[in-house]
């Protein structure tokens, strides 16, 4: 599947997508060595994540589970692929109003972003853009998403040269 990647030109353009499906991501996978890392660089060691002969014996479908900080925090790649701002200088993570983990995401399940764009308030004097968006991340093959989130980030536009 080829993604159409949603592309406005400034963010003056932002205003008229409100409420409309940006676009759905690619699929990635999420391995055991993506999970050890992340348990490296978060500090979370939780055996649920990191110990794969003990899931194996002790959880119900006998694979690790996927943290989920670490399926939040692939929504920036992955929203990387379906919307951009062509003229802008910068983004900035301005935060989360809502996350929710729906259902486990189990070691070696490939997972995919859908995006709408929720809401946009202009800032500093319209030189910004305060961007909502309502992400919902699915797994492949299950019929409940492994996470919804409304997640804010700050666009600025392209300055004058």
């Amino acid at each position: 599947m080829t993604i159409q990647r949603k592309e406005v030109e400034t963010i003056d353009d932002l205003p008229a997508l409100v409420g409309q499906p940006l676009g759905t991501s690619g699929w990635i996978t999420i391995g055991q060595s993506m999970i050890d890392d992340f348990a490296r660089i978060s500090g979370d060691h939780n055996w649920i994540h990191v110990d794969v002969e003990r899931a194996r014996r002790e959880l119900p479908e006998g694979r690790t589970i996927v943290h989920g900080m670490l399926t939040l925090s692939l929504v920036a790649q992955l929203g990387s692929e379906v919307f951009g701002v062509r003229q802008r200088d910068r983004g900035i993570n301005y935060g989360s109003n809502k996350v929710r983990f729906i259902t486990p995401v189990l070691c070696g399940a490939r997972i995919r972003l859908h995006r709408t764009l929720a809401a946009v308030d202009p800032m500093d004097g319209g030189r910004a853009a305060r961007v909502t968006f309502d992400n919902t991340v699915e797994i492949d093959g299950e019929a409940r998403p492994a996470m919804v989130a409304e997640t804010i980030t700050v666009i600025y536009g392209k300055r004058a040269a």
